[in-house]
C-alpha cells in the first residue's frame, strides 16, 4: 500500500497518450499449472447449491405474486421462461470462461485476459458495487420478515432509540441487519467447506419448502382462474387489474415482467468465482452453472403455476403470496412452514451473495489493482480474512443506514454490463488466432483491400489469423454502439415505431441491418482451433442476443441511478490511476525484466 501519490499524480500528467493506451491495454497471461493460495475443497454439488441459494431467495417468496398482480397475470410463467433462457445464455458464456480461465475472480479475470487491464479493473470495480447493494438488500430484507413476524416490535425499538430523519437514509439504523452481516461475515472468513456446508443446509430446507408449496398447494389448483375475468366497473380498476384471462396485461405486460423477473435469476455468477476453490473448475463449474439455472427456472415455473391457479392474479399479495395463499385457503399452519423457508431462503441467498464479494477483492489485490492487503490470505483459515471482514463491514453499514430501494437498480446496471462484457469476450477469444496460424507464421497484408475481402472470407480460410481475429475484435464494439442506438431509439420512440411514423421507422430499419451484418461478418470469420472441455454453441449469435437484451434493459434505466453509478466508478478511476496503474503485477513484471529503474521509482511509459 505504499505509494507516493504526489509522484504518481506528476507521472499521471506527463505521461503520453500512447504510454497510457499500452498501460491500460496489458493483458494477463493465465498460468494453469500454477498453485494457488486458496483450498480446492467445493465439488460440483457444493457450486450447484451455491448457484441454487443465491438466486433461489427473495424472489421466490416475493416477486411471483408481485409481477403475477401488477405486471402479466397467470401469463408470468411466460415471463420467468423468458427471463430463464436470456440467463440461461449468459450462464453458457459463464461457464465457457469458467472453462478457458479456471481462476478467481469471474468477469473481472476473463476481461483482463481478453481486453485489457483497464476494463478488467471497471468490471472488478462493477463486480464490488454488485454484490455489496446485493447482499445489503437481502440482508435488509431479512430483517424486515423477521420484523414483522414479531408484530414490527424490532423497528419500533429501534426507531425509538436512534431515529433518522435524512433523505434517502433509512428511518432508523438497522442494528439486527448490522449484526447478522457480521456474523455471516465472520463465518466466511473461517473457511469456505465450512460456510459451503451451511449454504447447503440452507439451501436443502428451501428447496424442501418449494416442494411443499408445489405439492400442497396442487391439491387446491383450479385452472379456471387463468380465464377469470375481474369485476371491475370502472377504468382505474380495468387499468389495475387488467381484462382477465391468461394474459390479462397483453404482450407488453409480458415483457416488463420478463425484465422484472430477470431479477430472480441474479445470482449464478457467484459460481464463476470460485475457479480456484472447485475441485475440477473446468468440468465442475459449467455444470454448476447450468444446472443450479435449471432448478432455478424449474422452481420459478411451478411456484408460479401454483400461486396463479390456487387463486386469481388480481387477489395475490405483493409482500407475502405465499402465507397469504394458505390463509386464504384455511391453512395457517402451513403459513409458518413457509416463514422458516424463507428465513433459510433468505439466508442462502445473503451467502451467495457475499461469498463472491471478498473473491473479488483477493483477484484484483493479487493482481496488484488495489491495495495488496485485502488479499492476503490467512494461513490458518485459507481464506482472503482482511477483504472478507472489511467489505463485510462496508455491506453491513450500508444495510443498516440505507434506504436501499433507490440503490437496486445500481445493481442492475453492474450485472447488465457484466453479463455484456462476458458475452463479448467470448465472441472475442472464439475468434483470436489459431495455432495453425502462429506455426504457420505466414505473413499477410493489411492493406484496405485485404480487409475488405475478408470481411466476407473472400479467400475461405479455415483457421483464424492475425487480420481475422482484429476484424472481430474491432466489429464487436461496433455491435455494442449500434445496440445501444437501436435501444434508445426503441426504448424513446416506441408509441412512434409501432403506429409506422417512418421518421422513427427508417432511423430504426437502418441501425437494425447494421446490427445484422456485422454478425453475418463475425460469422463469416474462422474460428480458433483450441480445444475446450466447454462451449457455448451457436456464436456469435447466442452472445449477441445477451448483449442485445442486456443493453435494452440497461437504456431503460433512470438517470439519477446512473449519476449516482458514474459517482462509484469515479472513486474507483482516482484509485486506479493514483494506485492501480503503478503497482499492477503486469507493470511490475515489466520493471523487472528490463531493470531500468531504482527502487521505489515510478514506471516510465
Amino acid at each position: 500500500m505504499d505509494v507516493n501519490w504526489d509522484k504518481a499524480l506528476n507521472r499521471l500528467r506527463t505521461m503520453r497518450l500512447q504510454g497510457l493506451y499500452r498501460a491500460t491495454t496489458r493483458k494477463k497471461c493465465i498460468d494453469e499449472q500454477s498453485d494457488s493460495s486458496l483450498v480446492r475443497c467445493f465439488s460440483a454439488l457444493d457450486l450447484t447449491a451455491l448457484g441454487i441459494g443465491s438466486s433461489l431467495g427473495v424472489g421466490v417468496y416475493v416477486l411471483v405474486g408481485n409481477v403475477a398482480k401488477t405486471m402479466t397475470g397467470p401469463a408470468v410463467i411466460i415471463s420467468f421462461a423468458i427471463a430463464a433462457v436470456v440467463s440461461m445464455i449468459a450462464g453458457l458464456c459463464y461457464a465457457e470462461f469458467a472453462a478457458r480461465v479456471p481462476k478467481a475472480g469471474s468477469a473481472y479475470v476473463y476481461s483482463y485476459v481478453t481486453i485489457g487491464e483497464f476494463m478488467a479493473f471497471v468490471i472488478g470495480w462493477i463486480l464490488i458495487l454488485e454484490y455489496i447493494i446485493g447482499s445489503a438488500s437481502v440482508v435488509r430484507g431479512l430483517s424486515k420478515y423477521v420484523d414483522a413476524l414479531f408484530n414490527n416490535s424490532m423497528s419500533l425499538l429501534f426507531q425509538a432509540a436512534a431515529p433518522m430523519n435524512i433523505s434517502h437514509f433509512s428511518q432508523y439504523p438497522d442494528f439486527f441487519a448490522f449484526g447478522v452481516t457480521l456474523v455471516f461475515s465472520g463465518a466466511l472468513a473461517c473457511g469456505a467447506k465450512e460456510s459451503s456446508t451451511a449454504n447447503n443446509i440452507f439451501t436443502l430446507v428451501n428447496l424442501s419448502v418449494v416442494l411443499f408449496v408445489i405439492v400442497s398447494g396442487a391439491i387446491k389448483a383450479d385452472f379456471k382462474n387463468w380465464k377469470i375475468k375481474p369485476n371491475c366497473q370502472t377504468e382505474i380498476c380495468r387499468k389495475e387489474k387488467g381484462e382477465g384471462g391468461f394474459m390479462p396485461f397483453g404482450i407488453a405486460g409480458v415483457i416488463s415482467g420478463a425484465a422484472t423477473c430477470f431479477y430472480g435469476f441474479i445470482g449464478f455468477d457467484c459460481v464463476a468465482t470460485t475457479s480456484e476453490e472447485a475441485k475440477n473448475p473446468k468440468r465442475d463449474i459449467p455444470i454448476a452453472i447450468i444446472a443450479s439455472l435449471t432448478v432455478v427456472f424449474l422452481a420459478y415455473f411451478s411456484i408460479s403455476t401454483i400461486l396463479t391457479t390456487v387463486l386469481p392474479y388480481y387477489d395475490q399479495d405483493t409482500d407475502a403470496p405465499f402465507p397469504y395463499m394458505f390463509k386464504v385457503i384455511g391453512w395457517d399452519w402451513a403459513r409458518y412452514v413457509v416463514t422458516a423457508g424463507a428465513i433459510c431462503a433468505l439466508c442462502a441467498s445473503l451467502m451467495g451473495s457475499m461469498y463472491p464479494l471478498p473473491r473479488i477483492i483477493y483477484a484484483m489485490a493479487s493482481d496488484g489493482l488495489i491495495f495488496k492487503s485485502m488479499g492476503k490470505i490467512h494461513s490458518r483459515f485459507h481464506t482472503p480474512v482482511i477483504g472478507t471482514l472489511s467489505s463485510g463491514l462496508l455491506t453491513g453499514i450500508l444495510a443498516a443506514i440505507f434506504d436501499l430501494d433507490e440503490l437496486i437498480g445500481l445493481m442492475n446496471i453492474g450485472v447488465f454490463i457484466t453479463y455484456s462484457i462476458v458475452a463479448a469476450c467470448v465472441v472475442i477469444l472464439r475468434y483470436e488466432e489459431s495455432n495453425s496460424f502462429e506455426k504457420k507464421q505466414d505473413i499477410e497484408s493489411y492493406s484496405l483491400l485485404s480487409v475488405m475481402s475478408q470481411l466476407v472470407n473472400f479467400k475461405r480460410l479455415n483457421y483464424s489469423t492475425k487480420l481475422t481475429s482484429k476484424i472481430v475484435t474491432y466489429l464487436v464494439p461496433v455491435y455494442f454502439v449500434i445496440c445501444f442506438g437501436v435501444s434508445l431509439l426503441y426504448s424513446t420512440y416506441d408509441d412512434e415505431i409501432k403506429h409506422g411514423n417512418l421518421l422513427f421507422v427508417i432511423p430504426l430499419t437502418v441501425l437494425v441491418f447494421f446490427l445484422v451484418s456485422i454478425l453475418f461478418f463475425i460469422y463469416l470469420q474462422p474460428k480458433c482451433d483450441r480445444h475446450l472441455s466447454f462451449k457455448v454453441p451457436f456464436v456469435p449469435f447466442l452472445p449477441a442476443i445477451s448483449i442485445l437484451f442486456n443493453v435494452y434493459l440497461m437504456v431503460n434505466i433512470k438517470m439519477r441511478t446512473w449519476i449516482e453509478f458514474f459517482v462509484w466508478m469515479a472513486a474507483g478511476f482516482c484509485i486506479y490511476f493514483l494506485y492501480g496503474i503503478w503497482n499492477s503485477n503486469m507493470n511490475t513484471a515489466k520493471k523487472t525484466e528490463k531493470d531500468n529503474l531504482k527502487n521505489g521509482d515510478l514506471p516510465k511509459f
